[in-house]
């Protein structure tokens, strides 16, 4: 007779907040081939929503994108560059986990074309099939 069966490992799931990390994560990995020189420096964080400053009033609110999705931050004294994307106005653009994953792409791409003062098409040939 055998003892008893010791509990299987299975991984604890990975939150929402992890799950979107690792999208950022890969999109960089995507563009580091190309750009890992250029990006060597760049801090890439996620906050959940933009803050209260980033946000338009008005008429400028109207415009097809009022809530921003990501930020790029140039260099400043101690501070490298950033990359920040806001996780939650991305997820609520994407029906599905496949589209979160372009969309997260592309914010990724936009934002390091604007810190570098190139076009997307640039950073990413396949961007402006995309769009």
């Amino acid at each position: 007779m055998r003892g008893p069966l010791a509990p299987a490992h299975v991984p604890i799931a990975k939150s929402r907040g992890e799950r979107f990390d690792d999208l950022v994560l890969d999109a960089v990995d995507r563009l580091k081939p190309r750009w890992g020189t250029q990006l060597a420096s760049v801090e890439f964080a996620v906050e959940e929503v933009p803050p209260a400053s980033e946000l338009m009033d008005g008429p400028a609110r109207l415009a097809s994108e009022p809530i921003p999705l990501g930020r790029a931050e140039s260099a400043a004294g101690d501070d490298p560059a950033a990359v920040v994307l806001y996780r939650r106005p991305l997820e609520a653009r994407a029906r599905d986990r496949d589209q979160l994953g372009t969309l997260v792409f592309d914010v990724v791409v936009e934002q390091v074309a604007s810190l570098l003062g190139l076009t997307p098409e640039t950073i990413d040939p396949g961007y402006d099939d995309r769009h």
